[in-house]
């Protein structure tokens, strides 16, 4: 069982997505993720792109803690149904809709979404099967689509080598929960 740690919505318990397909953030990783986020001044009013999103539990978290807005991206039919119903709940805490959904692939909404569209913080939990390829093809999508002083969050597992960041990104954080890695990536200053 997950839940909503903090904010308007804390305390609420998310719906979980069912089987194996999914790898949620437990609640542990959770919590010290938004502890450091929040240290970082990140979160209240940002615009947030939660990608491979499972159940939505990280985004609908920033949405719970004032984010101005956040774009759940996930292409699993069961997952992204999930998502919704965590959305739905969050969003009728807050008496608006601060939370969408995009049922599609994570590549597909990247080329498709309007092209000034831009965020503060990008949340992303690749699957183990995404391999660093596909994960830096993710990032090469989003160069443009970062505001000034963004962040990127890349969650994976802790056996999993750090990836070769491109040069337009730079590491400024990375800490180890257990089994889970969280790389904390910010666009570089020329």
């Amino acid at each position: 069982m997950t839940r909503i740690i903090a904010g308007a919505a804390g305390g609420s318990t998310l719906t979980s997505v069912e089987g194996n397909g999914t790898r949620p953030t437990s609640d542990r990783v959770k919590e010290a993720l938004f502890s450091s986020l929040e240290s970082y001044g990140v979160i209240h009013g940002a615009h947030v792109l939660d990608l491979y999103a499972g159940s939505g539990s990280l985004g609908v978290e920033s949405a719970s803690r004032g984010a101005a807005s956040v774009d759940l991206v996930e292409s699993a039919d069961r997952a992204a149904a999930v998502a919704q119903r965590n959305a739905d709940l969050v969003n009728r805490v807050l008496g608006w809709t601060a939370v969408r959904v995009h049922r599609t692939k994570v590549e597909t909404y990247l080329e498709r979404v309007a092209p000034e569209l831009t965020w503060d913080l990008v949340l992303m939990d690749p699957p183990y099967s995404v391999r660093e390829d596909g994960v830096l093809a993710v990032l090469a999508a989003l160069r443009t689509r970062l505001s000034e002083g963004a962040v990127v969050v890349v969650e994976r597992s802790a056996r999993t080598p750090e990836p070769e960041w491109p040069a337009w990104l730079e590491r400024f954080s990375d800490k180890k929960y257990g089994e889970t890695r969280l790389w904390f990536l910010e666009p570089a200053v020329d």
